[in-house]
Parts: C-alpha cells; structure tokens; sequence
C-alpha cells in the first residue's frame, strides 16, 4: 500500500458517497478519484520525471487539496509553502529545495515571481493531459518504490534560523493513517472541518478521513463564525486547530451559539493549551476537548489523549503512546529513566522521518540508533501519560537551577488580566540567567507587574520567579502561529535597555 491507494480503495468502496463539501461545489469519491486521476495526468505531462518535488503554495482550497493528492497518484514528492511565512523565506525554501516545479494560487504567484523555479498557477492540472498512461497508478509502475522514499520534504516551524527540511517517507504517511484511524476510531460518518492550513497539521488528518470513505469540509473562509457556520451546516464530527483559534472558536459560540451536536473531537495541537484554556473551551463545546503530539518529524500522532481522558491531572498531558508508535525518555546519553524523571522525549516506528534534507550531520544527531531524539523535554508517569515540558534549548539554567518556562507559563496565564505570556533567560552576571517573562494583557485589562511576581513566587517559589515582568501589545509569533522565544528575548533586551 501506498498512500494515495487509500483513496483508490475509498473510492471503489464508497463510489457515491461525499468526499468533498465547499461553497463551490461537492465530489463524490468517483468523481474526486477521476479528478484527481487527470490531474496526476496533466501534473506528469508537466513533469515526466519520476520522485521529483513539487512545490505547493496556496490557501486553503479545494483545488489545492487535488493539487496534493495529484502529486501523490503521480508518484512525486510534495514540498508545501506555508502562505503565512515571509516572502524571503518562501524563496529561500524553494531554492534549497530545487523543485521541479512550483504550483501556486495568484496570490503565492505574485509572491514567488522571479525565483529560479519553474512556476505555474494551480488551475494548469486542470488542463486535460494527452497521455494518462505513464502516471504512477498501478503495482507494476511503482514496482521500484520502496516504502522508505520520500512522499513529502515538510519544512519545521522555523522558530530558531531557517527551517530544517523533514523528509517524511511513505511508510510514515501510511503509519499515520492507520494510526489516526485507530486512535479516533474513524468511520465514513466522520466530517472533518478543514480549518487551519492545510501546509500543516491539517493535512495530516485529510487521507486518514478520506481512507474510511469520510468527507473534508472546506469553509468559505477560515474565520470563526464561517468555520461555526460549516460545522453546524455540514455535520462536522472532528477538527484540529491551534489554541489561538480554538479560543477564537469559543468566543465566538458563545456570542452565537451554534449547534453543533454531530462534533467529536476537537483536537488542539501545535502549541500548549493552558488548563484553564481547555476547561473554558469545554465548557463551551462539551465533552469533545482533546490532544496529541506530534512533530514534523513523526507526523501525527505521537501520543493521544482522548476526550473522555482530558480531566484532572491528565489536562496537563499529551496522552500516551498511539499504536504503531514507541516513546521513551532518555537521558543525555540516551539512557532510558524510570517513571517521573525528567528528560528528552525520544520516538521510535515506521512514523519517523527518513532524515533532514541535504543536512547529513543534523540527521546524525536527530536519528540516534533508531530513535527520533525530539529535542523535548517530558516526563513518562507510571502509567504511561506523557506530559510535555519544554523544548531542551529553552531550559533557563538560574543560580545552577534549571528552570521550565512552561512552569512558570501556567501560572501567569492563570491570571485573569493575562492573555498570553513567554517565559525566557537573559543573561545575568549574578545567575548566569535570569528568568524573565513578556506578557500580553487581554483587551482593556491592566495588572501590576509586582502583582504577577509576586503570584509566581506564591506559586513556585523564588528560584522560578521570574527577575522582571514586561508588558507589551502583542507577542511575536511564526508563520503557524507559535510563540517565537528568540524574538521575545530580544523584545525583553530591547525593552531593558
């Protein structure tokens, strides 16, 4: 099995059923497997060569969907581009890649204009092709596929220098869907919301719905209430999204209230929710709030903590192991810990990446005797709950303390003036580091910095408390919306000095 043939094997099972809903119309699985089949076409008559890249850069559409799925039944590698990155880093991305093509909607066209790339708009697939022949369909054609090639270079969110190119192969891909299905007990009832962009964690959950003869419904745009109104027309039983737009969501509802009984699963990833983010949310939404872990590296789901899990002391994990997947916490050496020692989470599976493209050396220090070493910081309780802590290199050591962000992350944003908040170290002659925090206060609300200290300290003691507090209108962030620490450090030096 391939990853594509999970839509073949929908489509000849579930022919008349929906597969896509958006405001311009609705595929059957016939018809999108027959869209998507001269697409592949048009994309080879494009590009004859086998195994290249091709790179995607569009919103969230249905014509950007078909794009990808075209890459995939044409036997090539996708690279997406993530609207939301800045232009020079689009290019950047594209030249370090050499693909043999781009695909853009006008908006990324514009943007990409001039780069040393072969660039065409997505509507160029829907072109009728001569010779459907030669696409990578069938067994015989892609007899000399192994399951370790690539099927996908997905770039890390980039919060720290340029992004590293993942090397995502098809036994990953087909590890996540058999994974996903499992793990969410997927039926061809399942109506999945299509709400953040697809370049990201969304596309993640596309073909595993669309495996189990499940339909992807495409919003007519992706702000709240269009995203309420879909949920409620269509059906929507499950949706992933960040934090930030689920906090959005619950606002939102709660101005309007939609109906929203068919919903399942409301799953955040991509950043940390808070518990008192995720109590709020459920109390708006019910008993549906849920969580995984995944990187870019082991592409959805590492862990998951299902609904009917997310209470108590569990708000604050990730969940446990998915099926298919090991995770361990190891030791700067690599050692295994016990239960409730802190240290670096490690994955091991068919869900890890092959390797970082064109970077030999990060590779060897990622993949380490079969182990995907992670980067983060988590603990593994007795029974087996992963709780996160924080990227390693985001560990503030104070006064020869190590100190978690995210401890004293929790605690501000327990605060009701607090919107958000980022906890990072500044160099200190006394400690070495000194714990700072940037805070961002929701609309209309003030606080006293000595007042937030102060609750810290209340909290977690001295150690942990941080030296100063800042205040400032927004927190910087990248393209897929995560806090970037090393913007915020140089916010706190700029606003010290």
């Amino acid at each position: 099995m391939y990853p594509i043939d999970f839509l073949w094997r929908a489509a000849h099972r579930h022919p008349n059923r929906v597969a896509i809903i958006s405001p311009t119309g609705n595929l059957s699985f016939r018809e999108l497997a027959e869209v998507v089949l001269a697409r592949a076409a048009a994309l080879t008559a494009l590009d004859p060569v086998p195994r290249s890249r091709v790179c995607v850069g569009a919103a969230n559409t249905v014509d950007h969907l078909l794009a990808i799925l075209a890459i995939l039944a044409a036997g090539k590698v996708w690279v997406p581009l993530n609207p939301r990155n800045g232009d020079p880093e689009l290019r950047r991305i594209v030249d370090f890649v050499e693909p043999s093509l781009v695909l853009a909607d006008a908006d990324m066209a514009a943007r990409l204009a001039g780069a040393p790339a072969t660039l065409h708009a997505l509507a160029v697939l829907a072109r009728p092709a001569a010779d459907t022949s030669r696409v990578m369909m069938g067994p015989r054609a892609r007899a000399g596929v192994d399951l370790a090639e690539a099927q996908a270079v997905k770039f890390t969110g980039g919060t720290t220098g340029f992004p590293k190119g993942v090397i995502q192969p098809l036994r990953a891909w087909n590890t996540n869907i058999a994974t996903q299905v499992h793990e969410l007990g997927l039926t061809p009832d399942d109506r999945y919301l299509v709400a953040a962009p697809i370049t990201h964690g969304t596309s993640t959950y596309m073909l595993p719905l669309l495996a189990v003869g499940g339909a992807l419904v495409f919003p007519e745009y992706a702000k709240a209430p269009a995203l309420l109104d879909a949920a409620e027309r269509h059906h929507a039983t499950l949706f992933f999204a960040p934090p930030t737009l689920i906090m959005a969501l619950a606002e939102e509802q709660r101005r309007a209230p939609r109906a929203l009984r068919a919903l399942r699963y409301l799953v955040y990833g991509g950043a940390p929710m808070r518990p008192e983010q995720i109590r709020d949310a459920q109390s708006v939404f019910g008993p549906v709030v849920c969580t995984s872990f995944g990187q870019t590296e082991a592409p959805q789901i590492i862990t998951f903590l299902p609904p009917d899990e997310m209470s108590g002391h569990n708000l604050a994990s990730v969940g446990r192991p998915s099926l298919l997947t090991r995770v361990a916490i190891v030791d700067k050496e690599g050692r295994p810990l016990p239960p409730g020692e802190e240290g670096e989470i490690a994955v091991r599976g068919d869900l890890v990446m092959s390797g970082y493209l064109k970077a030999e050396v990060e590779t060897r220090k990622t993949l380490v005797d079969g182990w995907l070493r992670t980067g983060d910081a988590g603990v593994l309780d007795e029974r087996g709950y992963l709780f996160l802590r924080d990227r390693l290199r985001d560990v503030i050591i104070t006064g020869g303390f190590n100190v978690y962000p995210s401890d004293v992350e929790v605690v501000l944003s327990a605060h009701p003036a607090v919107a958000d908040c980022s906890v990072v170290g500044v160099p200190d002659a006394k400690w070495g580091e000194a714990v700072h925090a940037a805070v961002q206060l929701r609309p209309g609300m003030c606080v006293e910095t000595d007042d937030l200290i102060a609750l810290v300290k209340r909290e977690l003691g001295s150690v942990k408390t941080p030296k100063h507090v800042h205040l400032f209108e927004a927190l910087p962030r990248s393209a897929v919306g995560k806090v970037l620490k090393p913007a915020v450090r140089d916010m706190i030096l700029n606003h010290r000095s």
